[in-house]
């Protein structure tokens, strides 16, 4: 890996292009650091020593960089777009017409990518009016916190912060397209690689200075072996064999090679854990917005609020394990697979062509499944584990949705860095 890097910083078009994504990186972080107009930054640091904020703001906060605790231009992050990216992904199995564009190649996929941009702009602008609505009253954002973080609360104002706050989301979507172009790596990947990956450093402090260097070594150690288990597990794949016919059209012979379905173990990635902590908010999001007192809001507080509380950790992990089994099955489609490989003479060895190929590829599926979902629910809850061993924030730094994509994310720009360091090695060789 290291030899891969070394290579790609000789080679002088990929030195440019690491270079780029890297000025691009810092870009987006000093965005997140600057304050929106009309945003008190000292009662937002007065605020910020005291807080702990976990659930869905936490979540959002993790992929902003902390941007959005800070209310800077960037306080929205690239999560309008993440959330959009889903929800038309979803729509393409309920709306034909979104499957007829899928199916249509380049051009469709053109036409769900502006849909995408619409509708990540149309969240920008209600979830910063949202944010905004809440930073008007003291201690909604930050429990406990009684600083006045917005001074002047005029109708121009707010306007002009949720025009702020919408345009930087616009910055950042087109920050991502263009790593994608002419950097190294997805964009928009990269970018969420950098908002989690700036909070590393400043969490690892607060627990040595919090806890000492003990709690500090094994923190360190245990997140070293988090990230080679999901290094490993990332890796795993179940490749099912698949043999083509051979087809003579005219005087040409046609198929006749093998090769294989990769099926990997984490096939859903980290959207169930999004999924999951994001419906267990909902209850507690209520109970806030209705003010009740009644006996389920005083269920709903005691139980699923706290992270440390068993039935909050059970919920969790059942709905990690709902939501891996509910993604798989919309996003992997084995009649469609089967009939593919029919169309064009393919077959897995031993087993008949069409739906018993169908069948036996969701019988994998299910099986592969399973192990898959277990792995993420255990990786999810080592923060709550961290919570209880240490008393540290629910942030923990080696967990759950940070470690799954840092890895996720490094995994994938090395291979690409790789692929065109060898596609730059066949070019010299055929000269």
């Amino acid at each position: 890996m290291l030899a891969s890097f070394g290579k790609a910083f000789r080679t002088p078009d990929l030195r440019v292009k690491i270079f780029f994504t890297l000025s691009i990186m810092a870009l987006f972080r000093v965005g997140s650091i600057l304050p929106t107009p009309g945003v008190s930054y000292k009662a937002i640091q007065v605020c910020l020593k005291n807080a702990n904020n976990g659930g869905l703001l936490g979540l959002v906060n993790l992929f902003s960089g902390g941007a959005l605790l800070h209310l800077s231009i960037f306080a929205l992050g690239i999560m309008p777009y993440i959330t959009s990216s889903i929800i038309i992904q979803l729509l393409t199995v309920v709306i034909p017409r979104f499957e007829s564009l899928k199916q249509e190649g380049q051009s469709g996929t053109s036409k769900l990518t502006q849909y995408t941009r619409y509708l990540t702009v149309g969240l920008a602008i209600l979830q910063s009016t949202g944010l905004i609505a809440v930073a008007r009253t003291p201690g909604r954002l930050f429990s406990g916190c009684s600083q006045q973080i917005l001074p002047d609360t005029s109708w121009f104002r707010i306007v002009t912060m949720i025009f702020v706050m919408s345009a930087g989301t616009s910055v950042i979507m087109w920050l991502g397209e263009l790593i994608t172009d002419r950097g190294v790596g997805n964009g928009m990947s990269i970018l969420i690689f950098t908002s989690i990956a700036s909070g590393f450093p400043t969490q690892l402090w607060a627990i040595k200075q919090q806890k000492g260097w003990f709690p500090f070594i094994v923190v360190l150690i245990v997140g070293f072996g988090t990230i080679a288990a999901v290094v490993f597990v990332e890796q795993a794949t179940r490749r099912i064999p698949v043999q083509y016919a051979k087809r003579q059209i005219g005087r040409q012979v046609y198929g006749g090679t093998s090769t294989y379905i990769p099926i990997k173990v984490n096939q859903a990635g980290v959207i169930p854990v999004i999924f999951a902590s994001s419906l267990l908010y909902i209850p507690s999001l209520i109970v806030n917005f209705s003010g009740s007192s009644a006996g389920w809001a005083i269920w709903i507080q005691q139980n699923l609020v706290k992270g440390d509380h068993p039935i909050y950790i059970a919920s969790y992990a059942l709905l990690i394990i709902f939501f891996t089994y509910f993604y798989v099955s919309i996003t992997f489609n084995p009649t469609e697979v089967a009939d593919n490989m029919k169309t064009y003479g393919g077959f897995v060895p031993g087993i008949r062509a069409g739906k018993p190929t169908a069948d036996y590829l969701q019988y994998v599926i299910n099986r592969i499944t399973a192990p898959g979902s277990l792995y993420l629910a255990l990786v999810a809850i080592i923060p709550i584990i961290a919570l209880i061993l240490f008393q540290a924030s629910q942030n923990f730094p080696f967990g759950g949705t940070a470690i799954l994509i840092v890895v996720g994310v490094g995994l994938d720009t090395a291979k690409q860095i790789e692929s065109q360091l060898q596609q730059r090695a066949y070019e010299g060789f055929m000269r």
